[in-house]
């Protein structure tokens, strides 16, 4: 097969560079309709019960994660120029598309009786601008008489205050986000020249925003970075721009098919999937190296470009379309999840990995074959004396100092182990942006100001219809928010009783000591009045719309909504099983309601404790996966054990690293384990594979053999981990804290690897294969597989016969 495919490479060059650029330039103009998203609900399975909890609770309640706070502290405000700019920002900001209200100090109502018509009625506190600083010192006082603003929209203990925008969620699902983000911006940015007022930002919108357009920019930047320093090593190896330029033409084309495909599958670029591009040309200059090495290492034994690069065809075709198979197990598991981050993430780079390898094993024996020979300076790099030392020198530990070797594994494992001991599982909804991020300082100002700004939700189920007007209801769910006020991490809840209190207070024109709930003797008043309030001709109407998101239309089911800080996953969970749900269950039990904690907050906690578990599960099948290729390659399950005992060294390294540096465990570290094994599987194979030919030409001689096959396999293996070394670690460069870590954890692993696979595993072989029944099984894949070409004048002479030349431009015939 893979004779007959160099031949049809060949033969057909012109004719399928052609077909590669009609696809590129399809995929191309697919690629510009691609969109970006940051969606916390991706981490949970659509079919787990908490989820489906949440899309119910969504659908009666509305969005909890689609408000916007713009946040500040300076007295200043409250000065007539300032606060009528603030007036002014309020109405403008209302005005811009995207945004469904503002809710700010200006624009605040007063509830007051209407006794003549027994109803409540809502007006504005500032009907109109302040036209002295008496008149806004007075109806400031008018606001902070009003309970229910306390610890919402004005801090009681420093007098911050924000303003809430409510954003429309057909914008934040959509492309048009950001340009309504920019507006949004572009006018509060105009406040802050005019008035010298510091503004803060936070809520998931302002999140969802700052993320996707770092991620786009990092995607940008890591791809562009990518291809420099990965083609700086080219020039550095080959020393021949043509050995740089056209791997970079590869791995281009590939990332333009990998965009045009994110957007032909229906996705969006997210934080995971924006990393494919700049991982797919790391992983994808590797198979040009490869694939270049072999070339000049066959054109420097035969002296013929033709047969030297068909041979490079014919000869590892196999093995590297296994090396790449082997790559790309540690995202094609993630497929078979069915969350939908991760199911994209393993889908995307999966089909991007084959698509790295059928490119390069088109353009570059087309291309090169019609270049001229690499000349003898060309050519050094196989004999490099820095290489050639230290193979040497891996080759007196495998043979001579192989208890060494093993001392020092199991040395390094059982330190590995204890810094495994320290690891942390701990996750915030922002912790992959920088702790001196703008972000990050603004939650901090949010958090010290009004507890947090991240949506915290409960449901009461009353489980009768009008349940909610119950005082003993009422009162349980009163006792409950008095002790979520309580909680540090906590903002002051809202609900329906919120509301009933506010009615009380405005039943007794506005004195402060009546905000509480109504008695038996007030509770027919004043839910009459409220009723009689809906749909009047003022500002009631607007109020009443509001009271309905906090209660079902059946007055059966409740929503409690509060804020809380970015506390951890940990500390939540604590918080929650600890002080929170011991409370609820003792207040509840017994009165016939059921209550539940739900919200994008809680959603993202399991979402992250899912996705650890998941990755266990992956990185499982990622071992499995990559036994079984072994397994179809050589036919031997004590070869099997071979490539897995050295990865399965380099993974414990690795773990053993994250606990030294105090790296959490969460989901943006955890994926590291699985893609690692994939790429460091290469090698074994690389490995095994020179390996087992050596045995079947050398007369079963083990040591010879492992002592040319470090001479021989190990350049290729140092190159190509050079090469992935230097790609991975340019993401050490990134704002976020999860591709930094990816950068530091893959090119330790990749440095790990080394030891494991051109030192640990040759001695194991020299050790436990003693050269007795290892000859290659005759329906064993790798049978084919001759790295050495020990039988290259047989194939010099299969070749030359069957080829042509044809013309002086270099077009061959079969």
């Amino acid at each position: 097969m893979w004779e007959h495919l160099a031949y049809f490479i060949i033969r057909f060059r012109l004719s399928l560079i052609a077909v590669l650029a009609v696809i590129t330039v399809f995929m191309a103009w697919k690629a510009k309709d691609v969109e970006m998203t940051y969606d916390f609900a991706q981490v949970v399975s659509p079919n787990d019960p908490d989820m489906i909890y949440f899309q119910d609770f969504k659908k009666t309640f509305g969005e909890d994660g689609n408000v916007l706070v713009v946040g500040l502290q300076d007295s200043s405000v409250y000065k007539l120029g300032n606060f009528n700019e603030l007036r002014q920002l309020t109405d403008t900001l209302a005005k811009v598309e995207g945004v469904n209200g503002v809710l700010s100090v200006s624009k605040l109502l007063n509830i007051s009786k209407d006794t003549a018509a027994n109803s409540f009625k809502a007006t504005p506190i500032f009907k109109n601008a302040p036209r002295s600083q008496a008149e806004l010192d007075s109806l400031m006082r008018v606001v902070n008489s009003v309970e229910f603003y306390k610890g919402q929209l004005i801090s009681p203990t420093t007098g911050a205050t924000l303003l809430a925008l409510t954003m429309d969620p057909k914008y934040l699902n959509s492309s048009r986000r950001q340009a309504v983000m920019n507006n949004i911006l572009g006018f509060t940015k105009q406040f802050e020249q005019k008035t010298k007022i510091k503004l803060h930002y936070a809520g998931l919108p302002y999140v969802r925003s700052t993320m996707t357009s770092k991620v786009a920019s990092e995607m940008k930047f890591f791809t562009i970075l990518a291809m420099a320093v990965t083609g700086l090593t080219l020039l550095v190896f080959f020393r021949t721009w043509s050995a740089v330029v056209f791997p970079l033409i590869v791995v281009g084309v590939t990332v333009i098919w990998c965009i045009g495909s994110i957007v032909l599958l229906g996705f969006k670029i997210n934080l995971l999937t924006g990393l494919i591009p700049s991982i797919i040309v790391v992983i994808g200059i590797p198979n040009c190296t490869y694939l270049l090495s072999r070339y000049h290492y066959d054109y420097r034994k035969s002296g013929n470009q033709m047969l030297a690069m068909t041979r490079v065809i014919r000869k590892i075709g196999l093995v590297t379309l296994m090396n790449n198979t082997t790559t790309a197990v540690g995202f094609i598991v993630f497929a078979f999840t069915d969350i939908a981050i991760l199911y994209q993430f393993g889908l995307v780079a999966t089909i991007n990995i084959f698509a790295a390898f059928i490119i390069s094993f088109i353009l570059i024996p087309a291309v090169f074959s019609m270049l001229p020979p690499p000349t003898p300076k060309q050519l050094e790099h196989l004999d490099a004396k820095p290489l050639t030392k230290l193979l040497e020198f891996f080759d007196h530990l495998v043979l001579d100092r192989r208890p060494t070797v093993y001392v020092a594994a199991m040395v390094m494992v059982a330190g590995a182990a204890f810094g495994i001991s320290r690891i942390e599982s701990v996750s915030y909804m922002v912790d992959d942006l920088p702790k001196k991020s703008s972000v990050n300082a603004d939650l901090a100002f949010f958090e010290s100001h009004f507890n947090g700004v991240m949506p915290l939700e409960f449901e009461v189920d009353t489980h009768k219809k009008r349940g909610l007007l119950k005082l003993k209801n009422l009162e349980k769910i009163d006792q409950f928010e008095k002790f979520l006020r309580t909680q540090p991490e906590l903002s002051p809840p809202v609900s329906l009783v919120t509301f009933l209190k506010a009615s009380t207070q405005a039943f007794y024109n506005g004195d402060p000591k009546f905000f509480r709930l109504p008695d038996n003797s007030e509770r027919t008043f004043i839910l009459s009045a409220l009723a009689n309030s809906r749909g009047a001709g003022n500002e009631a109407g607007m109020n009443s719309k509001l009271l309905r998101s906090f209660a079902d239309s059946t007055g059966q089911r409740a929503r409690i909504s509060l804020k809380i800080a970015d506390i951890g996953s940990q500390n939540l969970d604590s918080l929650m099983n600890k002080r929170i749900l011991p409370e609820m269950n003792r207040i509840f039990t017994g009165s016939g309601m059921d209550i539940r904690p739900t919200g994008t907050t809680i959603i993202f906690t399991k979402g992250n404790e899912y996705i650890i578990h998941t990755l266990r599960e992956s990185l499982l099948l990622a071992f499995g996966l990559v036994g079984l290729v072994v397994l179809i390659l050589f036919r031997s399950f004590k070869t099997v054990l071979f490539a897995l005992i050295p990865n399965a060294v380099t993974l414990v390294l690795t773990a053993g690293i994250m606990g030294f540096f105090n790296i959490p465990l969460k989901p943006s570290t955890a994926l590291i384990f699985v893609i690692a094994l994939g790429i460091d599987g290469d090698n074994s194979i690389h490995l095994l594979a020179k390996f087992r030919q050596e045995m079947a030409l050398n007369g079963q001689r083990v040591r010879e053999a492992v002592s040319v096959t470090l001479s021989e396999a190990g350049t290729s293996m140092i190159y190509t981990s050079i090469v992935l070394f230097v790609g991975f670690s340019i993401f050490a460069f990134s704002e976020f804290g999860g591709t930094k870590a990816l950068g530091l954890l893959m090119s330790a692993s990749l440095l790990i690897t080394n030891f494991s696979n051109l030192i640990l595993l040759p001695a194991m072989l020299i050790t436990f294969d003693h050269g007795k029944g290892n000859l290659i099984d005759n329906n064993a894949l790798i049978r084919h597989y001759d790295e050495s070409y020990h039988e290259e004048d047989d194939d010099a002479e299969l070749n030359l016969a069957r080829m042509k030349k044809e013309s002086d431009v270099g077009t061959y015939e079969i």
